[in-house]
Parts: C-alpha cells; structure tokens; sequence
C-alpha cells in the first residue's frame, strides 16, 4: 500500500476545517494531517476535534511535509511565502493556495523559485460536505500531484480543473460568490411570502425546501435546466406568468451583469498584488 502523504494545513481556520473533516471521515490517517496557526486556542480545537498533530512553526512543520496547503488570508499570503522560502531552497513540497486573487505567479515570485502549484477555489458550502471547488495547476505540477490535490478537495465536495488561470476569476463569481446570490434569492422569496399571509416560519420552511428540491431534481436529472424550467411553467398557467414578470423586469440581464461585476473585481482584487 502506498505511503500517504504529510498534508500539512498553514491557517488553522473554517476552510481548514472542513478539508480536515472532509478528510478524516474518508479515512485519511491523522498522523500525517498536520496543522499550524499563530493561536494557540486554534491548535487545541484542531487537536482535540480530530486527533491531528499541530504545530506553532510554520517552518519546522513545512520542512517534513509533502503538501502545504495555504489556508491564509490573500493579505497574510506574501510574508508567509517570505517565510516559507528557505523550504523551497531544498525540497520541493506541492504547494495548495486557496487564497483569491492570488495567481500562481505572485506565489512563485514570492518564494523566489519554480515550484508545483494548485490554486483552489472553493466555496462555503464546503464547512457542509457539499463544496464546489475549481482547481488550476501550474506545468510544474505532475498528474500523481494533480490527482492528490483533487483528493483532498474531493472531500468536501465536486472539484472542476480549469485549463486556464484566469477561468478561476469565473470561478469566484459564479461558485464562489454564488452561495450568496442563492441567499439573497431565498430572502426575498420568503419575506414575499410573509407579505402576501403566510407565518415566517412556514414561509422560511418552504422556500428552503423548495430551493433544496429545485437542486437535486437538477443534479439528478439528465435534461438541461431549460427543459427543466419548461416543465414546471405550463403554457398559460401561474408559473409561467411569475417568470414572465421575472423577464420583462429584467432578471435574466440582471444576473448576467452581476456575474461580471464579481469576475471584474475578482480580477481588480488580483492586480492588487501585481504591485507587492
């Protein structure tokens, strides 16, 4: 049997913790999970939950691991890779950052060297097991690397390579920002429900339902959405005339824009580093 690799999680925070949890109930074994963070509360929550080593030196513990996966915020990223440059003089651990905005360019001039690198891009719905996570790796990442970065983040959810880099800003708009368009689509429909008669608990039960519902009959069915849409608005009938206000007020245009403000910023917020 092969020998696992040492993954060793630098930020010891909620992504953190639900690639740890994705892991662990997939049988990963927890001595080579490891974890640091500047709090020491941080490493005993982890140490406690899930049986895992931690480790205060961000240093030290990268030294002997074979994965460092960069739980950090995108401003904590260029003094942690100042940090972690002297690791890369020597051996060559796969490199994981699931900061945005981060190009796989910044890192490497960061860390003054050529190295394999995997940027992710997940999204909360990971903290539940139910991620949706795009991944881009470098040319200096090789296929046994690729499919062992694809197995951790498979364990908080699907995972989609890009082939290009600047597809991940497409990434962060739909998948990463989506979470929240969904949110403010359900808020609005219970709360419009409540105006027309129906108590806030019942009206929050059946829009979350409904939501729910709406995805699985779309993850489980093998007709496009269009067709699924279709189904569900006969001609005539009261789903056809809701969605017929929904056009004529915009709605279709309205989410396309929204969907490219969000990649636009996303690439602003990348050019940010450009600088440092």
């Amino acid at each position: 049997m092969q020998k696992q690799p040492i993954v060793l999680f630098i930020g010891a925070g909620n992504m953190a913790q639900s690639l740890i949890s994705g892991l662990v109930a997939s049988g990963f074994e927890r001595s080579h999970i490891w974890v640091t963070d500047r709090h020491l509360v941080n490493l005993q929550h982890f140490s406690t939950q899930f049986g895992i080593q931690t480790h205060s030196s961000n240093l030290e513990a990268s030294k002997s691991a074979d994965i460092l996966v960069l739980c950090v915020k995108p401003q904590d990223m260029q003094p942690l890779a100042a940090e972690l440059k002297i690791v890369f003089k020597g051996k060559r651990p796969l490199l994981i950052s699931i900061a945005a905005g981060i190009h796989t360019a910044h890192l490497e001039h960061w860390l003054d060297t050529k190295t394999a690198i995997v940027r992710a891009m997940p999204n909360t719905p990971a903290l539940l097991g139910a991620g949706a996570t795009g991944l881009y790796a470098n040319s200096r990442v090789s296929e046994e690397q690729k499919s062992l970065a694809e197995s951790l983040l498979r364990a908080v959810g699907i995972t989609v390579w890009m082939n290009h880099e600047h597809d991940l800003d497409v990434v962060t708009a739909l998948s990463g920002s989506g979470p929240a368009y969904f949110f403010l689509m359900m808020e609005i429909l219970q709360q419009s429900a409540e105006k027309l008669g129906l108590s806030s608990s019942t009206a929050r039960l059946l829009t979350l339902q409904t939501a729910l519902g709406a995805a699985r009959m779309a993850l489980e069915s093998n007709i496009t959405l269009e067709e699924l849409r279709k189904k569900v608005a006969s001609k005539g009938g009261i789903t056809e005339k809701a969605l017929n206000t929904l056009e004529s007020g915009g709605f279709r245009t309205l989410i396309q824009n929204a969907l490219q403000s969000a990649k636009e910023r996303a690439v602003e917020i990348s050019h940010l580093f450009d600088k440092e």
